[in-house]
């Protein structure tokens, strides 16, 4: 087929779950727009069930698997996930038919997967398999699940509503052909025709990269950004339950908060940094060498343009949002360590075997610190490899917070100074601050009990009293 003139655009998971809410602002049921394919996430909380809560850690079908238990605890959560999946669905359906082929095609899946977890069970049950030589492909097939989902309720519902929806499965559900990313996404766009079908695209895509095993959650803005390069789309867009803003509302208020408008991948990639999810920066690079802009809108206020994110550079100086995430501080200071080399090599290592995403990192001729977004146990767990390599050194962990001041060129504004000032003036101690060479953001390590009263501070400083105050979702 033949790609022109088309957008593609992400639904995610908590809009997902007000499908009927988007019909007409987002689908336009009544005169349906075409040209344009819908990469979707799973409803809303259903990966968290399937995997594992993604803030909190708590267990899913995959972590109950992965431990092997002698009560099978993994049946039961499967189980509660199948129902939690049936009451998403008939809370999107409302037609007899649809439900009942809704719960068909569910039945079928689940069904299976829990066969295939069964049969991998018994297979590594002999002591020539190990189970833990498995588990990414497990974990696969697990988040599938979410997005096959989710596409198939989505294409039901806006057929009842007029829309030629068409399901677009990349999930490789009992499909032994071993395909790349953009093999898979090609041979399941082959025979669609943009102008009069409407596709619903899993935002899982089973490939021979694997896409977990170097993305993990992040997966669905993978395969949208791909679907967006790998096609030419005119747009690639994001839609979420709100808008970009200069902060967060529930913190600095809703009457001054902005939004940003227009901004490029630089500042998309400092907002993934700090826990924002613009999108993912794997996702943001593809579509920055693709030369595709990026829109991230709201997807209830269907006739505000949103975010434009592309190349272009700022005017003028500008900040234009402040954020920040909770972070632990690991310090390591060791006398011997002027002058040698491989303290910091050693714990990078070590960081990338215990999955500890780094936000940022200090050092001086004796002191290594790097800021760590992780639960505290893996930290721990660190903190103790480490001991045992450098058993001369002193170890310190801290709970801590980044907050930082974010623009698109932030040369002439002084951040640093005015930052350090006004959080002086708000009674903030400054663990520590700094500012790259690239000018795109500056970073300022505060206590954690401090967080909310540093946004408001650095908010106030450099966004001031918002012109026209930010309508938020319903």
């Amino acid at each position: 087929m033949t790609f022109k003139n088309h957008t593609v655009e992400k639904i995610g998971g908590t809009s997902m779950s007000r499908v009927n809410e988007l019909l007409e602002p987002l689908f336009r049921a009544s005169k349906p727009d075409y040209n344009r394919i819908f990469v979707v996430s799973a409803f809303g909380g259903i990966t968290d069930l399937l995997l594992e809560h993604k803030k909190s850690g708590e267990p899913g079908v995959y972590a109950h698997f992965a431990d092997e238990t002698e009560d099978h605890g993994w049946h039961s959560a499967l189980s509660s996930v199948e129902a939690a999946m049936r009451a998403a669905q008939d809370e999107v359906l409302g037609n007899s038919a649809d439900r009942a082929d809704a719960r068909d095609f569910l039945r079928e899946r689940m069904e299976g997967a829990r066969s295939c977890l069964i049969d991998l069970q018994r297979l590594c049950s002999y002591g020539h398999f190990r189970l833990s030589e498995h588990m990414g492909k497990t974990r696969e097939l697990l988040s599938g699940l979410g997005e096959a989902h989710s596409a198939f309720v989505t294409t039901l519902r806006l057929r009842r509503a007029g829309v030629n929806a068409r399901f677009v499965d990349l999930s490789g559900w009992r499909d032994d052909r071993e395909m790349s990313l953009d093999e898979r996404i090609l041979d399941g766009l082959s025979d669609v025709d943009l102008e009069t079908e409407m596709p619903i695209v899993t935002g899982y895509a089973q490939c021979r990269e694997g896409l977990m095993a170097e993305f993990d959650r992040g997966y669905s803005e993978v395969t949208f950004s791909q679907i967006a390069a790998l096609t030419k789309a005119r747009e690639a867009i994001i839609h979420k339950e709100f808008h970009l803003s200069s902060a967060d509302p529930k913190l600095v208020g809703a009457e001054n908060v902005r939004k940003l408008g227009h901004t490029n991948y630089d500042v998309a990639d400092q907002l993934a940094n700090m826990g924002m999810e613009a999108i993912h920066p794997t996702a943001a690079k593809a579509l920055r060498q693709a030369e595709v802009p990026l829109r991230v809108t709201n997807a209830f206020e269907p006739d505000d343009p949103g975010t434009l994110i592309d190349e272009a550079e700022a005017e003028k100086g500008v900040a234009e949002m402040v954020t920040g995430l909770e972070v632990y501080a690991l310090e390591l200071f060791e006398q011997d360590m002027v002058g040698v080399k491989g303290y910091d090599a050693t714990t990078l290592e070590l960081l990338k075997r215990f999955d500890l995403r780094i936000v940022s990192k200090t050092s001086n001729a004796n002191t290594i610190t790097h800021y760590i977004d992780a639960p505290l146990s893996r930290v721990r767990m660190l903190e103790k490899e480490l001991l045992s390599r450098y058993p001369q050194s002193q170890i310190n962990v801290r709970a801590a917070a980044i907050v930082s001041v974010i623009g698109r060129d932030l040369r002439g504004l002084h951040v640093l100074e005015r930052g350090l000032g006004c959080l002086r003036k708000a009674g903030v101690d400054v663990v520590s601050a700094h500012q790259t060479t690239r000018t795109v953001d500056a970073q300022f390590v505060i206590l954690r009990d401090d967080f909310d009263c540093a946004v408001k501070s650095l908010h106030d400083t450099f966004m001031g009293k918002a012109e026209k105050p930010l309508k938020q979702a319903a």
